[in-house]
């Protein structure tokens, strides 16, 4: 089963769900606006993944902050993990967790592959 990370009202996640509903890919769903995010998940993200993925900089919450807590953000790992922890929105949608890794952002091909590889033919 895969583990869907998002925000419900996103239009990434409208894709990503229709898409996966489509396939037939079974996923369990974690709002993370509305059950929040814990640390050592974006941990394990950022040492996976790396921050420049994780990170959305080009939405408004980004920019919404000021240049000192943009600063904060950057300045370490730490910094980086409280941000994306209190403003979640800082997270790129969706963030897919498969058994091969993680799928960050509206990615067709790359969800159209998980189908094939739950069922080889």
């Amino acid at each position: 089963m895969l583990n869907v990370y998002g925000i419900k009202n996103c239009n990434s996640m409208k894709k990503a769900f229709d898409l996966l509903n489509e396939l037939g890919l079974a996923y369990e769903f974690h709002d993370y606006k509305k059950q929040g995010i814990d640390a050592t998940t974006v941990k394990t993200w950022l040492d996976q993944i790396g921050a420049d993925v994780v990170l959305n900089k080009k939405g408004t919450t980004w920019r919404k902050l000021t240049e000192a807590e943009q600063d904060t953000a950057l300045a370490s790992e730490q910094g980086l993990i409280e941000a994306l922890t209190t403003h979640h929105s800082l997270i790129k949608r969706p963030v897919i967790a498969t058994p091969n890794g993680f799928i960050v952002g509206f990615n067709e091909d790359a969800i159209r592959a998980l189908k094939a590889l739950s069922c080889p033919e």
